[in-house]
């Protein structure tokens, strides 16, 4: 038999209610949570000895409840007569203080100041059903009411689903007769969908109003919100916040009920945040592997990601996640990422810390009881070492930091923040700073902020880099696109012009000089702050072959390609990323790509030259569109995608007779990388520059 109603207006009618406890008969109906699962709020703000007025009582056994555990002085009110009457018969005999009045709560017939608590549970939701004129002014005296009959100090205590315009009315209406307003959240959404009888998706929470005294000319408005039962209340700064942080608790309940229904929603994410500061702490990603057959073992596991790591394919794209989810072999695996600026003591603590919480994301069908494992990469949480952390005019806020790689050594990273999961420039520290470091961070890790510098890394942190091996597979890759210059044993001894436009942290820039001695480097950045970061982090230093223009790479190309003796680059690298990130293309800004400034780019390179362009574009036709603007120029173009990253590198020349099969490009990259090797020349042993151009494809 279908109880609920056909139209949420029904609510509000007398009809209904009158028709609904006929058909329910003596059973009670607990809308919004049983005694046990509302007590816990229910005795913090009510005290055994004060005067209670249960408005809308209905046949509910809360009441009954209360009083058997020592709450006798209530009263209870319906507009119904048949539920009063049932309940008065219900409790006659075992209750007899417990009072039961047939009462409209918009016209009360009590005193002023009669009692220190009004128990609301779901009657201003029941009332509340629209925004309409007749509405609205049936809820004014309603509230009214319960302004009237509560002495001054007494409480309102309404348990709500706190829908928006629920929320709207009840925090408008009591904020501005100066009481103090604090929303409880008291039930989640888990706990309901484990319930026999079909219940909300919605979490349950209690509005709780405290009647303040009127003081003339005040304007002082308190509203807070408590987020767990056993929770510290947040003080907000406005109506609206208080709304915007319920929303934020009633989509991730919503969310929660989806993923225990049915799996495979799709990308789920969401963030977890500190309750004292509100700062984000874990992002949760839920990726399900439908295919994973079931077993008691298999249902659901969570992975922590090492600190630093999220940046990794396999943990910071979907396509990866999917792929871990499947080798981890569970029907649904959740990956957590630590945030930068966030404290953890280790693994220990934050299983002891999100073991409630991911609980809620639980598939259907996993066993009672199941322990749920976390696993992690060699069972450690990372090293993550914030060293510096400023704002540029012109790239936003950016944060300087350290992290320990799988292999414990420990990178330097450049990030910014807009766009906290892509590593702008990262650098490798030396091996003896790295190990010092590390043994440092062991033995400090809990006395550690992470703002602290460690002390055995020098003042001057660019001083602890290892300029010899690039980080980046991209750069990686640009580098070994020179062997398609000319003769590799040539390139190294004779003069070798190149064009930089994009600085970053200054690694390939940098590399290219030191490995390619007769090599001339102009470097184009458009924003002074990561001239300084390069230098004072990242090693980086200029010299009479290697100098930074602090320019807008449209313009100072532009500049070059109109002078009469215009320049001739024998190599143009552009790695410059877009600070628009409503773009398809994150790498480079649209105009780096649009044909007349690829003219430009091809009148200042060298006939034989190569134009190499990193390309991020996930707008699979605009990428297209790229591809064809740059064939249009550049008749030669080779194409070599990164594996596991959305780059693609671009090699552009300018005459389609110089094309070299796959296999002649391979010999010329192993020749280039040969030479590198010779003593002296600080190659890292594993490069292996062939590898880099084994998939390049010719467009």
């Amino acid at each position: 038999m279908n109880l609920l109603p056909k139209s949420s207006k029904e609510f509000g009618s007398v009809d209904y209610w009158e028709k609904f406890f006929q058909q329910r008969g003596k059973k009670a109906f607990e809308w919004y949570g049983t005694y046990l699962e509302l007590c816990g709020v229910l005795h913090k703000y009510i005290k055994p000895r004060e005067k209670v007025l249960v408005i809308g009582c209905g046949n509910s056994e809360l009441s009954e409840q209360l009083y058997d555990v020592g709450y006798q002085d209530i009263v209870n009110i319906d507009i119904s007569e048949v539920v009063i009457k049932q309940m008065k018969e219900r409790n006659a005999s075992r209750r007899p203080q417990l009072s039961f009045l047939k009462m409209d709560m918009t016209q009360m017939e009590f005193p002023d100041a009669s009692f220190q608590v009004v128990l609301d549970k779901g009657t201003l939701d029941a009332v509340l059903t629209d925004e309409e004129e007749k509405t609205l002014q049936q809820v004014d005296r309603m509230l009214a009411e319960v302004g009237r009959v509560l002495q001054v100090g007494g409480r309102y205590l309404c348990i709500s689903l706190a829908q928006a315009h629920v929320l709207k009315k009840a925090v408008g209406h009591f904020s501005r007769e100066g009481w103090m307003v604090r929303v409880h959240q008291v039930a989640n959404s888990q706990d309901q969908l484990l319930d026999s009888e079909p219940r909300f998706s919605l979490p349950v929470f209690a509005f709780i109003m405290t009647k303040f005294r009127p003081v003339p000319g005040s304007a002082l408005q308190i509203f807070e919100l408590c987020a767990q039962e056993q929770g510290k209340p947040v003080r907000l700064e406005s109506a609206e916040r208080l709304a915007e942080a319920v929303r934020e608790r009633q989509q991730y309940a919503w969310l929660c009920s989806q993923l225990y229904r049915k799996a495979g929603l799709g990308s789920v994410s969401l963030d977890l945040c500190n309750g004292d500061t509100g700062e984000p702490r874990y992002t949760l990603h839920v990726v399900d592997s439908p295919t994973v057959k079931a077993s008691r073992d298999s249902h659901f596991a969570i992975f922590i990601i090492p600190q630093g790591r999220e940046t990794e394919w396999l943990f910071g794209m979907e396509e990866g996640r999917k792929q871990l989810a499947a080798s981890a072999g569970f029907r649904r695996l959740i990956t957590v990422a630590l945030h930068r600026g966030q404290q953890y003591e280790g693994m220990d603590s934050i299983q002891a810390e999100l073991s409630a919480r991911v609980m809620e994301l639980a598939p259907a069908g996993m066993p009672a009881q199941q322990q749920v494992p976390f696993l992690s990469v060699g069972g450690d949480i990372g090293v993550r070492t914030v060293q510096h952390q400023d704002c540029s005019p012109l790239s936003g806020d950016y944060v300087i930091e350290d992290v320990q790689g799988d292999d414990r050594r420990y990178f330097r990273r450049l990030i910014f923040l807009s766009n906290r999961n892509v590593v702008q420039s990262e650098a490798r520290l030396l091996k003896d700073v790295s190990h010092r470091a590390q043994k440092k961070r062991k033995k400090d890790r809990k006395k550690q902020r992470p703002t602290d510098t460690p002390e055995d890394l020098p003042a001057a942190p660019g001083q602890s880099i290892d300029k010899s091996y690039l980080c980046c597979e991209h750069h990686k890759a640009m580098i070994a696109g020179l062997a398609l210059l000319r003769n590799p044993e040539l390139l190294l001894e004779s003069p070798l012009a190149l064009l930089v436009v994009g600085l970053g942290g200054g690694s390939l820039p940098l590399f290219v000089h030191d490995h390619f001695p007769k090599s001339c480097i102009d470097a184009v950045e458009i924003d002074p702050s990561m001239l300084q970061v390069a230098t004072q982090w990242f090693g980086f230093s200029q010299s009479n072959r290697m100098k930074v223009h602090i320019a807008d790479g449209l313009d100072y190309i532009t500049s070059l390609a109109g002078e009469e003796a215009r320049p001739h680059y024998d190599v143009i690298m552009f790695d410059v990323d877009s600070k628009d990130p409503t773009l398809g293309m994150s790498c480079p800004p649209p105009a780096f790509v649009a044909q007349p400034f690829l003219q430009k780019v091809k009148s200042i390179l060298t006939p034989e030259g190569v134009f190499i362009l990193n390309l991020v574009c996930r707008d699979l036709g605009l990428k297209d569109s790229v591809l064809a603007g740059l064939k249009a120029v550049f008749p030669l173009l080779y194409v070599r995608r990164i594996e596991g990253e959305v780059n693609e590198i671009l090699f552009c020349q300018p005459h389609p007779e110089r094309k070299v099969a796959t296999p002649e490009l391979l010999e010329m990259a192993q020749a280039l990388e040969q030479t590198l090797r010779k003593p002296g020349k600080g190659w890292d042993d594993t490069y292996v520059l062939s590898d880099m151009l084994k998939t390049v494809k010719i467009v």
